[in-house]
């Protein structure tokens, strides 16, 4: 499967174990953990493929997961509305709604900043 291949098939989770599989190396393990903290913070959640990517959402979109050749991005569709005090946020932050945490090979991850990352998009998304 290549990256941008927009005829893949399978269900978005066969499609996410074989993206990270395709991978292999330090962004694969990444992903892996990633798409293993949202599931920890978030047991309800929904996984989905759409633009060539893992995304995660429960009642709307919590986060994708997107692999570049330096980096594995973390992007939270509302981010810009989610409290980070851990200052997880490294990325996109000029936008008025996305915010993103762009992963490099070696950095550490505060996973229990990012869970809380994760439930406070859940809990943004099931406001009612």
């Amino acid at each position: 499967m290549k990256k941008n291949d927009a005829k893949a098939t399978g269900s978005a989770s066969e499609l996410i174990d074989a993206r990270i599989h395709q991978l292999g190396d330090w962004r694969g393990a990444v992903l892996a953990r990633l798409r293993t903290l949202i599931k920890e913070a978030d047991p309800e959640v929904t996984e989905e493929w759409k633009w060539s990517n893992p995304v995660w959402s429960h009642d709307g979109l919590i986060c994708t997961g997107e692999t570049y050749k330096k980096a594995v991005k973390t992007t939270f569709a509302k981010g810009a509305s989610l409290p980070d005090p851990s200052g997880l946020f490294n990325s996109s932050l000029e936008g008025n709604v996305r915010r993103a945490i762009d992963f490099h090979e070696g950095d550490t991850l505060d996973e229990n900043a990012f869970k809380a990352l994760v439930r406070a998009a859940v809990a943004l998304n099931t406001r009612r």
